[in-house]
């Protein structure tokens, strides 16, 4: 029952994050920018996460045993940056081409992450995993739509922006994995968010805060964005991954890829050919059977 309980977690968690591109698109059509958009989600997101990492520490100190060594706050601060350079290269992305593309695009982190752990840690990749970055490239041409329509309908400026995005996730992942592992889930979150804040508000002043254009819309999606972007998932993903074990998380993580693309289907009216949906499955039985066969070596 409880890895039935941590599974759900984990597969809310993951289409939280689907659906986040398809309010980005819909809060570009009532007006707000791209800084505007990364900026809410940010500030509402470090808001919330401090305030119940606060609350808990208040309601339950034993999640908050002493520990001998703590690693540096600083650097899960500066690794949080990371999370402000995903959301600013995905929403451009977003910006660009259909909702549905974007998503196909960020899910490139497969194969990339796999290449940057080569590159700068010596990590060999498997077979398995080299025969699933091949699926997944060719997964990729059907999904983006590049067999039936060639470059000329795709924005290739939004092409580059989404793989800088899955890049940047691709990043994110490594350094989260490997950074800030003595601290509380929240508590880590809510620093690493901070980093991503400063970034963005670096990057873009948030001068919307204070020239009287904060209106309703800015609280309405800063509010849906900073839920389902910034606070849900990694709550329940801090509930349920040490229940579900990571392959089974990551195999249940894979949502975020059909959520993504049924929203922008279902919600936003984007064109989703045959063609496209094969490569989404694809590129989602790619990612099952990596997990799947991860779980059985160990």
């Amino acid at each position: 029952m409880e890895k039935l309980k941590g599974a759900l977690a984990v597969f809310l968690g993951a289409s939280s994050f689907g659906i986040l591109s398809t309010f980005v698109k819909k809060a570009y059509g009532q007006g707000l920018t791209l800084g505007e958009v990364t900026g809410i989600q940010v500030l509402f997101g470090m808001l919330m996460l401090w305030l119940i990492f606060i609350a808990i520490k208040l309601f339950s100190r034993k999640t908050f045993q002493s520990s001998t060594k703590k690693s540096s706050w600083i650097k899960i601060l500066i690794s949080g940056t990371s999370t402000g350079l995903v959301s600013i290269l995905y929403y451009k992305c977003v910006q660009l081409v259909p909702a549905s593309l974007a998503i196909v695009l960020l899910m490139q982190y497969i194969w990339i992450g796999v290449v940057i752990e080569f590159i700068f840690f010596k990590v060999k990749p498997s077979k398995n995993n080299l025969i699933g970055i091949g699926i997944v490239l060719i997964a990729t041409l059907l999904a983006t739509g590049l067999i039936e329509k060639g470059l000329k309908d795709i924005n290739l400026t939004g092409l580059l922006f989404g793989l800088l995005a899955a890049t940047a996730y691709s990043v994110f992942m490594i350094v989260n994995g490997r950074v800030g592992n003595d601290y509380h889930p929240i508590q880590k979150s809510a620093i690493m968010v901070t980093g991503s804040c400063i970034l963005v508000f670096t990057l873009f002043p948030p001068n919307y805060l204070f020239n009287g254009q904060f209106d309703a819309n800015f609280l309405h999606f800063g509010l849906i964005l900073s839920l389902f972007g910034t606070v849900i998932p990694p709550l329940l993903f801090a509930y349920g991954l040490p229940k579900t074990g990571f392959s089974l998380g990551g195999i249940l993580s894979s949502a975020e890829l059909p959520v993504a693309t049924c929203m922008s289907y279902f919600i936003l009216h984007e064109s989703v050919s045959s063609v496209q949906w094969v490569g989404v499955l694809l590129i989602l039985g790619t990612v099952i059977w990596l997990n799947a066969a991860k779980s059985n070596t160990h």
